[in-house]
């Protein structure tokens, strides 16, 4: 149990603060020292609030980009599928309800199926869209099932 006597403080001990005081003053600012509400007004605090905000607002939309979402066993990044988008495959015209192909539509913009017969050990060819849609269109006009020209070249 502490007496009265042992709280106050001694004038040694308030010579030691300050003393201690006017060295950090000395080497970083006299700043350093003050009262930090001695700076302080209305406009520095709607400010300060408002910067709140802003920080919180990002928070909440990186919390949003970096969710997870157990997708058939596994935990999937929420930005990696895209649900809301076309689910059409460029490459192919089919439509997709499959959760794979969501991953292959971002990446490879085309269907897993697509990813496998066009793109797969190809990547550069398909990257570059110009070399992408002339592949396409002599795939497609020179038919499926020509024998000349493969899906996987």
């Amino acid at each position: 149990m502490h007496t009265m006597k042992s709280i106050k403080m001694n004038d040694k001990d308030l010579n030691y603060i300050v003393k201690v005081e006017k060295a950090i003053a000395k080497k970083y600012g006299e700043e350093t020292i003050q009262n930090p509400r001695a700076n302080w007004n209305e406009d520095k605090e709607k400010d300060y609030l408002e910067q709140i905000k802003i920080l919180h607002k990002k928070e909440i939309r990186r919390r949003d980009k970096d969710e997870k979402i157990q997708k058939d066993g596994f935990l999937v990044s929420k930005k990696l599928l895209n649900t809301k988008e076309d689910r059409t495959c460029p490459a192919c015209f089919q439509y997709s309800f499959k959760p794979i192909d969501d991953v292959y539509m971002n990446k490879y913009d085309c269907c897993h199926r697509c990813y496998l017969g066009f793109v797969k050990g190809n990547e550069n060819r398909w990257f570059n869209l110009n070399e992408r849609i002339e592949f396409l269109v002599s795939y497609y006009t020179q038919g499926e099932n020509n024998g000349n020209r493969t899906r996987n070249r």
